[in-house]
């Protein structure tokens, strides 16, 4: 890892929240494992990965992402929506820890349970984690990676903005040669001219969400 480039990339002192109309993306609690546990169980939610976790699995990765939370206070952020659902996955923002020709990056992502699908959850708190990278990381671009057969998530990457680069497709270093991934990007150029724009269920734009420390 140590030869990947990397961006300079502001850190808080504590875990930011960001939150939208419906959304609230947040710190993750030890409560939340259980559901995640469970949901990374479900072949479905793994549909475009290799497998489903363990349990082993899955709370290796919550680690990862609670460490990545407490040294930067931002990253992949538990997705509560109020009065519905505690915990439904996580949306936010990652760096790429692998090679390629794309680097530096800062990509945003999502994983969400299946019962908070096709509600446009995951493109409204998309869309505030955006906005954070873009107006409190100060990045320039974000990019958005995904195997090829995963539709769903290249919609949502249409609904916020993000455009593929099909020059930039690649094999992810974990998979196999059949994993081919594709890469969007969106430049803060295009998310600023953005801001008028609605998503597709009629919600409001990120510009205004409500970024809260």
């Amino acid at each position: 890892m140590s030869d990947i480039p990397t961006l300079p990339l502001p850190t808080f002192p504590a875990t930011v929240e960001l939150r939208t109309p419906r959304t609230l993306l947040r710190d993750w609690r030890d409560s939340d494992l259980d559901p995640w546990i469970e949901m990374n169980a479900d072949p479905e939610v793994r549909r475009h990965f290799p497998k489903v976790n363990t349990r082993e699995d899955s709370l290796g990765e919550a680690v990862r992402i609670r460490a990545n939370l407490a040294r930067q206070g931002w990253g992949m952020w538990a997705l509560e929506i109020p009065g519905v659902d505690p915990f439904a996955g996580f949306v936010g923002l990652n760096v790429p820890t692998f090679a390629a020709p794309w680097q530096p990056a800062v990509e945003v992502g999502w994983r969400l349970a299946r019962t908070a699908w096709q509600q446009g959850f995951a493109t409204e708190a998309a869309a505030v984690a955006l906005q954070f990278a873009f107006e409190k990381l100060a990045l320039q671009q974000v990019i958005a990676i995904s195997i090829a057969t995963n539709i769903p998530s290249h919609k949502v990457m249409a609904r916020l903005g993000m455009s593929r680069d099909a020059t930039a497709d690649f094999v992810h270093p974990s998979l196999s040669t059949d994993g081919q991934h594709f890469l969007h990007r969106i430049s803060r150029e295009a998310w600023q001219l953005s801001q008028g724009l609605h998503d597709d269920r009629g919600h409001r734009s990120p510009s205004d969400f409500d970024t809260r420390r």
